[in-house]
């Protein structure tokens, strides 16, 4: 995973500069690490732990991060990094092990809907348009504005309250079954979204019931459910 990212970077990076385009690099929360200031904002360096089990994703994209920076500087490469935060909507893939795809695939499959931990860890769900729209404006806007830059719904929800929406949306009688917390995972996420807004003049505009909806829709048709 960290291989990845760096080689991936360092192989577009000398594209870019090669060709004099303007490059974005799609960074994460996840270079917050489990934060210890709350929400985030972008001056916050993290609390990661390089040798954890989550760590070879943070540090990747940490050092992806790096490396766009040192281009920027060091060959004046137009840069965009956006942090995106956790992002759902159709056409995702119903294996990708992410939580929103995981509870609604077991929910529409009468499965039991797998919590980790207590279910008390919270996250932000941007939905997919919202999160091109950002993305679009980012790429639009002047060269000097480098990032990085959140982009997240700066909404904040419970896996309980997550997994409850989704049952609540799909009509499923499943069950949560509590399993142990994986290591490092981190406790509570959120943007803060104050530079998109006074930079790109950006804010989501769907809230989570409203993106689920869709999101549902579309699993129901891929699983034939």
């Amino acid at each position: 995973t960290t291989k990845t990212s760096v080689h991936g970077a360092i192989n577009m990076l000398g594209l870019a500069k090669r060709v004099g385009a303007r490059i974005l690099q799609a960074s994460t929360s996840e270079v917050y690490g489990d934060p210890a200031v709350h929400p985030q904002t972008e001056d916050y360096w993290g609390n990661v732990n390089p040798i954890g089990i989550r760590s070879c994703y943070d540090e990747g994209k940490r050092c992806a991060e790096t490396l766009f920076f040192d281009y920027h500087r060091q060959h004046r490469l137009q840069i965009k990094v956006v942090r995106i935060f956790n992002t759902y909507g159709p056409r995702m893939h119903p294996n990708d092990g992410r939580v929103v795809s995981n509870f609604i695939v077991q929910a529409l499959r009468g499965e039991d809907i797998t919590m980790f931990g207590d279910g008390q860890q919270t996250r932000s769900f941007c939905y997919v348009d919202d999160l091109i729209e950002a993305m679009v404006r980012m790429m639009a806007s002047d060269a000097s504005l480098t990032g990085p830059i959140n982009i997240g719904n700066p909404g904040e929800y419970s896996m309980l309250q997550l997994a409850e929406a989704v049952l609540r949306l799909t009509g499923s009688r499943s069950k949560l079954v509590f399993k142990p917390l994986p290591a490092d995972d981190p406790k509570q996420r959120r943007p803060d979204i104050s530079m998109a807004q006074a930079q790109l003049g950006w804010q989501p505009q769907v809230s989570l019931e409203d993106g689920l909806a869709p999101t549902i829709a579309y699993f129901r048709r891929l699983l034939d459910v």
